[in-house]
């Protein structure tokens, strides 16, 4: 899944967040609403994270124009500024800045299937912007429905 190396205890506490498959509008249950604005597509895709003091390897699940949700059993603690590394197949490497916004910590249980962490993009250059959303039409037109 994920390895991690670090020089200081910069691993986050257990914090339950929601699963980072987003609720669609109509199969939200009653009451609850789709909270991104921005469609997201599975993928998997290697990244990279690097904090002041860690250095993570692990696997992009899903992404979108706004941000990633990077599979890990070793999330970063919410607000860890980190640098993203990932290579799109087809496409230039991209080096963006991130911000983990939250987690979904493993489970002592194992009750779930989807542990790592949401992280928004940030400081996003112009021209990184562009790249990231042709990248993403590609995604959807290639996954559209015949």
């Amino acid at each position: 899944m994920a390895s991690t190396t670090k020089k200081q205890g910069a691993l986050a506490p257990a914090v339950l967040e929601p699963d980072p498959r987003p609720w669609r509008d109509e199969a939200a249950p009653s009451g609850r609403s789709n909270r991104r604005s921005h469609d997201r597509f599975d993928v998997e895709w290697a990244v990279d994270c690097i904090a002041d003091d860690t250095f993570l390897y692990a696997s992009i699940a899903n992404i979108s124009a706004m941000g990633i949700f990077v599979k890990t059993i070793e999330p970063l603690a919410i607000g860890t500024r980190l640098m993203l590394t990932f290579e799109p197949p087809g496409y230039e490497p991209f080096k963006l800045q991130g911000e983990v916004a939250w987690i979904n910590a493993l489970r002592e249980d194992g009750d779930n299937p989807n542990p790592g962490m949401g992280v928004r993009f940030v400081d996003l250059r112009p021209e990184d912007r562009e790249r990231l959303v042709e990248v993403i039409r590609t995604i959807a037109y290639v996954r559209e429905p015949a």
